[in-house]
This record gives C-alpha cells, structure tokens and sequence, in this order.
C-alpha cells in the first residue's frame, strides 16, 4: 500500500488532535496568570456593588431626593418668594420661624404639619422659613430636602445618607396624603418617632397637605364601619398626625387680607396701576375663580402683568 505523503499525513493529524488540558499541578506562563488574573479582576468588579459618590451638601442649599438611584439632586435656584409677601399668615409664621430657629441653633424643635386651604402658602411659608433662617444662621449649614409623597417609603435611606453629616436638614413634603390603598404612612409613623433608631438629631420634617389628618374622611369612615374594634382601627389611622408636635392651619383669607397680598406684589414689582381700578380688577378676578388666596392674587398680578408688558419673576 502507498504510504501517503508526509503533509499530507500532517494536516490530518492537525484536524483529529485533541486540546491540549493542563494537568493539574501545571505551572502557568507569565502570559496565561496575568490573562487569569485580569479576568478574576473583571468578575469581582462586575460582582461588586458600584461605590455611591461622596455627597456634597455645600454644593447647593436645596436638593430633591431620587430614590431609585439613591441620590440627591441638588436645585441650584429654589422657587420661592420672599417672607414679606406671605401675607394673612402672620401667627403660623412666627410659630415656624420660632421652630425652624431653635433647630437651626441645634435646640429641640417638633416636626410640623401645615395643613388647610389651598393656595394659602404652605409650602411657600416652608421655603421662605429655610431662605430666612438658613441666611440667618450659616453656620448651621441648613439644606432643604425635598422628598415626593410616592416616595415615603424610601425615608429610611434618605435618613441614613444625612444621618453622619454636619449639616441640618429640613426634610420636606408638599401635598401630603394618602389613599384608600396605600400602606406607606406606616412607614411616616415609624420614621417620624417611633423607629428603634429614632429620627437623626440633624434632620425635622415638614410637610403641607389640605386635609389634617392626611387621610381622606371616607377611609376613616370605611375604618370604622368594618373594623372589628372601630375606635382602635380609627386611632391607627388618625395617630399619624400625632407624630407631628407642630400643627399650623391655614384658613380662607379675608378680602381685606387677599388685596394686602396683591397690593404686596404690585409694589414688589412696580406695576404701574390706579389704586381704584387695582381693586375693582382684583376683586372681579377672585370673583372668578370663586376663592381668595395667596395663589389667586399671584395668579392676578401675572396676568396684569403681562396686559401692561411688566417683567416680574417669583
């Protein structure tokens, strides 16, 4: 039989060799332990959690907290208007300054609920408090958080990340209730007096919301029709407002008060206008809209405004 020819014979032996296994106790190249060990390097990183970045709360006097990637968003400007604007609200206004200054000098303050009218300058009276206590007291480095009603749940991480700082927070809600089917106002509860950690000596929440016990009356009412105790199912619900040691309301302001408070920004602004026809127009604009307030008013004076070709801002 022909013998075949040696290339021949060789590319056979290439196509039907088996790879080479390492025996066990084989030494590795300096090639084969460093490709080895990068990728051991690789796969600790991809397994390892990413490490937060340093917060910088000097950065900016406001931030909004973002849950889901567990950071605070700083606000470079913070919308708000000034305290001598806020007009009808004069003692629930000193009752929050008073508050927010006593946790600005690192004394006892209470958590505080502002809860009542729309439009009356909740949220705004919160805002300006932090501007004017904040300027007032820099060494307290005083930050405003705010934090969205659908978040609630995440207080808990929010308060650890502020819970070794130097600074002092306001943590703030706007607009805060809850519904039939949320839960989440157990973790408030918690987070506000009851936790076995207690909230941070350098944190106070406030919060605005229409309602005074932040629940709609017709989840109380369906509490109590179905409870087997109903007294204890409505202490459940309603004791979240006791977690609040401040309550300020806001009620309807008068028609002397709501055209101080227009009368307030025309001058802020200097908008030029007849004092007899600034009152006629404002009347029939809270007319209208069928309520006076503070957001009423605003709402006026930018339509004015605009009719005369005045640029104002917040």
């Amino acid at each position: 039989m022909a013998k075949s020819p040696p290339q021949s014979r060789k590319r056979a032996a290439k196509r039907t060799a088996k790879p080479k296994i390492a025996k066990p106790g084989r030494t590795l190249s300096r090639n084969d332990s460093a490709e080895l060990l990068a990728r051991i390097a690789g796969a600790l990183e991809r397994l390892a959690p990413q490490a937060k970045p340093t917060l910088d709360f000097s950065s900016a006097e406001a931030f909004v907290w973002h849950p889901e990637v567990q950071q605070l968003a700083a606000v470079r400007r913070v919308n708000r208007v000034d305290m001598s604007l806020l007009k009808g609200i004069e003692r629930v206004r000193d009752l929050l300054v008073e508050n927010t200054e006593r946790f600005a000098r690192g004394l006892p303050a209470n958590n505080a609920l502002l809860w009542g009218a729309r439009g009356m300058g909740k949220s705004s009276l919160v805002k300006a408090a932090h501007a004017s206590i904040g300027a007032a007291y820099p060494e307290a480095g005083l930050k405003l958080i705010e934090i969205h009603r659908e978040d609630i749940e995440s207080l808990p991480e929010l308060m650890a990340l502020m819970r070794n700082a130097r600074e002092r927070f306001i943590v703030f809600c706007d607009d805060l209730s809850f519904d039939a089917d949320d839960t989440s106002y157990k973790s408030l509860k918690t987070m506000l007096e009851g936790g076995i950690e207690g909230r941070p000596e350098n944190v106070i929440f406030y919060a605005t919301s229409n309602r005074r016990h932040l629940l709609a009356r017709e989840m109380v009412e369906n509490e109590r029709s179905t409870a087997i105790n109903p007294g204890e199912a409505v202490e459940e619900k309603v004791s979240l407002s006791d977690r609040f040691g401040l309550w300020l309301g806001f009620h309807r302001c008068s028609q002397d008060e709501y055209l101080a408070m227009v009368e307030g920004y025309i001058e802020r602004h200097r908008i030029p206008i007849a004092p007899q026809e600034l009152r006629r127009e404002a009347l029939e604009w809270a007319t209208t809209r069928g309520a006076r307030s503070g957001r009423v008013a605003w709402q006026y004076v930018q339509d004015l405004a605009g009719r005369l070709g005045v640029k104002v801002g917040s």
